[in-house]
Formats: C-alpha cells, sequence, structure tokens
C-alpha cells in the first residue's frame, strides 16, 4: 500500500531540482550538496534542515520526540516542500524508506552518494544527533541501515558515487558530467 501525503505541496511545473542527493548517514550528502549548489550557482535545501527550522530544535531531537512513523510523515511533507525548489536538495538518510518520498522521486534526477560500512561508522561515531544509529554494535548497526535502505536508494537513483573512494572534489566533478549528460 502505498502511503498519501495530505496537505502536502506536489512539486510545481518547472521548478524541478536540478539534482536531489540520497545516501545513509555521513555519506556526505550535505558537503557535496553545498558544494554542488555553488558549482551549478543554484540553492541548497536540505530536508533536515527545513524540519530543524520548523521545530527549533535539531532533526535528531525531532526524531525521537515524535519516533520514527511520524517523524517520516513530518519528513515526506518536509521533501516535497523541498521539492518545490530549483537547485540542489539533499534529503535526509532515511528519507527513501518512505513509499510516498520514493513517489516525489520518480521524475526526479536523483544521485545516490554511497559509502562503505567502515568509513559510515568512522565519520557518524560519537555523533549524538544521530539516534537511529545508537547501537552497541555501530558497525552491525551501520550494515543493518545500508541493507534496510539499499534497495531504496537503488529504487531512485539515477546516478551512484561511492563518497570514501575520493575527495569530495572528484564526486562534485562525477556528478557535474553526469548532470551534463542528461
Amino acid at each position: 500500500m502505498t502511503e498519501t501525503l495530505e496537505n502536502a505541496p506536489a512539486p510545481a511545473c518547472g521548478t524541478k531540482p536540478k539534482v536531489v542527493l540520497v545516501g545513509p548517514p555521513g555519506a556526505g550528502k550535505s558537503t557535496i550538496g553545498r558544494r554542488l549548489s555553488r558549482a551549478l550557482n543554484v540553492p541548497l535545501v536540505d530536508s533536515d534542515a527545513l524540519i530543524e527550522e520548523e521545530r527549533g530544535i535539531p532533526c535528531g531531537e525531532v526524531f525521537e520526540s515524535l519516533g520514527e512513523p511520524d517523524f517520516r510523515r513530518l519528513e515526506a511533507k518536509k521533501v516535497a516542500e523541498a521539492l518545490n525548489t530549483h537547485g540542489v536538495v539533499s534529503l535526509g538518510g532515511g528519507a527513501v524508506v518512505t513509499p510516498a518520498v520514493r513517489e516525489l522521486l520518480a521524475d526526479q534526477t536523483v544521485v545516490w552518494i554511497d559509502i562503505t560500512v567502515e568509513e559510515g561508522v568512522r565519520r557518524t561515531s560519537g555523533n549524538d544527533s544521530r539516534p537511529v544509529l545508537q547501537a552497541a554494535d555501530p558497525y552491525d548497526r551501520y550494515r543493518q541501515i545500508l541493507q534496510e535502505r539499499e534497495e531504496f536508494y537503488r529504487e531512485v537513483a539515477d546516478f551512484r558515487v561511492v563518497s570514501d573512494r575520493k575527495p569530495p572534489a572528484g564526486l562534485v566533478a562525477d556528478i557535474l558530467n553526469f548532470l551534463e549528460s542528461l
């Protein structure tokens, strides 16, 4: 069954983002998004930042206070809002688990920024603002997250880059080359 977004704006005609970035926590979506938006001379919209702006607290705290189901509903509404921009859109790592978000991404240009378990844990370890990653064994938890979400990243992505194998400038160059090929 597909989840619907009540009262969420559909992306308006002519305002399709240049590119949407998806990927697991710590993959570099924010870093790559900032560099890509500068290179394309367009704004960067981060769905997590929209949630934080609305609620006035860090995204991880919103997740903890609402619980995952309500957080994912709020996140889907903010993704729909972000997709109304013409620029680079960066989504939270788990946004793709929501069927309605995947539907919204169906007609977008989506880049999956991937990462290995080892590098993902290195980049996110000790980060209390990511409650979804809190576990006794961070490697096992990160591996589990990747396994749960990989099919969704693969489903929505038009292009995939692995962020622990290249510096950000190289990743941005790869993404720009991909966008130019469209």
